[in-house]
């Protein structure tokens, strides 16, 4: 099987299970910046990170391809695709939650920079909440239902990329850069 088609090459794409639509549609910008949050915590995984961070992020990637497959599906519930759940929010939690155990209270704002494996991890933060936004637009456009659970997992998500960051930080022995606030 060829990898290309030449479908698109007017400007639209297939949904799964669904219509054609433009390239620029919400809901290609929603899985497409998903798709390119997966693709920034390889990068950041090709990177030595703690091994409890990496194995959170290599279970993370799979279930960002499956949010990625029901943003893809105008109807997740009909044809299967509804798959990531309360149940991976819970354990993002149970993740952050075990990372914040051994970090240092954070009692001011932090650049994201530091260790290269803790500023991909910083950059990938930026990406998924840049991923939730465009999954909030999607959810806002009339006759779109999007799960609010896929909202709640993106959000989850970025704290967790936060606190491994801090976290890859604190292992690489890499002082954290606290923000100052500019004088005039």
């Amino acid at each position: 099987m060829k990898i290309y088609t030449k479908t698109g090459d007017a400007g639209e794409t297939g949904l799964f299970a669904g219509a054609r639509v433009r390239k620029d549609d919400a809901r290609i910008e929603a899985y497409g910046t998903v798709d390119e949050l997966n693709a920034a915590l390889g990068l950041a995984r090709a990177e030595t990170l703690p091994a409890v961070i990496d194995q959170t992020l290599e279970r993370v990637q799979s279930e960002l391809f499956s949010v990625g497959a029901e943003l893809a599906t105008p109807e997740p519930e009909k044809h299967g695709t509804a798959l990531v759940g309360e149940t991976h929010i819970a354990l993002l939690e149970k993740a952050i939650d075990h990372l914040e155990a051994g970090l240092p209270p954070l009692r001011h704002f932090v650049l994201p920079a530091g260790c290269l494996g803790g500023a991909l991890l910083h950059v990938a933060r930026g990406v998924c909440r840049r991923a939730e936004r465009r999954v909030v637009t999607l959810a806002s456009d009339p006759g779109t239902q999007i799960s609010p659970r896929i909202v709640g997992y993106l959000n989850r998500l970025g704290d967790y990329l936060f606190v491994a960051a801090r976290f890859a930080n604190q292992e690489a022995k890499a002082i954290e850069t606290k923000w100052q606030k500019p004088t005039a």
